[in-house]
């Protein structure tokens, strides 16, 4: 049955809003919720769950295992990337995770929503460092209103009872080091989409692979295995949250690829910035996270001069198959010399 594209493209954005409206609510119970009735040492009832590693292993191991299904549904042509590069890329994605699952232990959902909308920021500090890109002012102007958007949002004034009590230095590092290893991340990625052209599903598979590989030694070392493994025994219903933070991450991950697939890198980027803002909204109601009158400027701030950024960025886009169509070019004059020398 041939589906409107039309149609197509609000199934996946509703699939997309679902998905991770779901995940952002069982990742905040999970990470920041109380499980059972002991009373602990500062007089708070229940326990938290704190395994950082071990939230991110199951997440992982279910990302491998749902690429793997794709792919062996749909095969496709062999992968030729240097398994060196998944490691480096498995590693700085893998940071990237944990420290962002550590921080919201300190910091509420929305101030870690609108703090990872900064991914512009590595990205373009590396572009500058690493790759020697060089941005318009328009570009410019839009990291700066970006920087001063996150400042406005996670500034803490004296004492304001409205302002989030766990926000702390800690949780703002965090946030930090997540942000800087989503630009290695994506550095690293684009060598590998330079080299060997991998499909996503191939690069989903290979990197949560190495990072299943890497978090279960760490579990190892640390003994978060056997600790994670008896909190879960004391409370099931733990089970369940991991299960459905996994699936959720998991589709959410399949409708994003059926959108680039289908409709674009830019349309996918607008149902994913837009579904952030109403993230923060939705925290916001369901869980108190009170915000004053500056930090909604600051997440309105981010997420307009994201959404220019954006923009801006894709108007860019045409330019870059000109200089790949070069080597075609230069093909065909190799080949049409070659015919004048034959002849």
């Amino acid at each position: 049955m041939n589906v409107p594209e039309r149609s197509r493209f609000v199934i996946y954005a509703v699939g997309i809003f679902v998905c991770y409206f779901l995940y952002g609510i069982v990742q905040e119970k999970l990470t920041r919720g109380r499980y059972g009735e002991q009373v602990q040492a500062d007089g708070s009832v229940g326990e938290r769950f704190t395994f950082a590693l071990a939230l991110v292993w199951v997440q992982c191991v279910c990302n491998y295992i749902f690429a793997k299904v794709l792919l062996t549904v749909k095969p496709q042509k062999e992968d030729t990337t240097h398994t060196g590069s998944y490691a480096a890329c498995s590693l700085t994605y893998l940071l990237a995770m944990v420290s962002t699952t550590m921080a919201m232990r300190w910091v509420p959902y929305p101030t870690a929503v609108v703090g990872k909308s900064a991914k512009p920021i590595p990205v373009m500090i590396l572009g500058v460092l690493i790759g020697r890109k060089s941005y318009s002012w328009t570009r410019y102007a839009c990291v700066l209103s970006i920087v001063l958007g996150v400042i406005l949002f996670m500034y803490k004034e004296g004492k304001v009872a409205n302002l989030p009590a766990e926000t702390t230095i800690l949780g703002e590092v965090l946030l930090f080091l997540s942000l800087s290893m989503d630009g290695l991340t994506g550095a690293v990625q684009e060598r590998i989409r330079a080299a060997s052209s991998p499909s996503g599903q191939q690069m989903m598979k290979s990197m949560n692979f190495w990072s299943t590989l890497m978090l279960g030694f760490a579990m190892l070392l640390t003994g978060e295995v056997k600790e994670s493994l008896h909190f879960a025994i004391r409370h099931p219903e733990v089970w369940t949250h991991l299960s459905l933070l996994s699936l959720c991450g998991a589709l959410g991950q399949f409708f994003i690829f059926l959108t680039v697939a289908n409709f674009g890198p830019l349309a996918c980027s607008v149902v994913t910035t837009t579904r952030k803002f109403f993230t923060v909204l939705c925290s916001v109601l369901l869980f108190g996270n009170v915000l004053i009158a500056r930090q909604w400027l600051g997440a309105v701030l981010v997420f307009a001069a994201l959404f220019v950024d954006m923009l801006y960025g894709k108007k860019q886009s045409p330019a870059a198959p000109v200089s790949s169509k070069k080597h075609p070019s230069d093909g065909g004059k190799l080949s049409e010399e070659k015919k004048k020398l034959i002849s």
